[in-house]
């Protein structure tokens, strides 16, 4: 059964939502990436950040040109002030 997410990235096997990538630009975020340029994805908390980056990664190594990761470095806050009181 399917029901709302309202923590975390969504599973759509387990979740109702609207797909990411028809929540963004797809077509032209893939020329940025194809002309190797930087491109921000800014929005509120709890808007689906990490569940489109995690579409869009899956997206790009499904073309096979690209070897895309995601990586979730926010653990590291919690240490970056620790060198700083020694």
């Amino acid at each position: 059964m399917k029901f709302f997410n309202t923590a975390g990235p969504i599973k759509p096997e387990l979740h109702y939502h609207i797909p990411s990538l028809e929540r963004v630009d797809w077509e032209e975020i893939q020329v940025l990436i194809a002309t190797q340029k930087y491109f921000l994805l800014h929005a509120p908390r709890q808007t689906g950040k990490t569940s489109v980056l995690l579409e869009m990664m899956s997206a790009l190594n499904a073309q096979g040109r690209y070897h895309a990761l995601y990586v979730n470095i926010e653990a590291a806050q919690a240490v970056r002030g620790d060198h700083l009181a020694m």
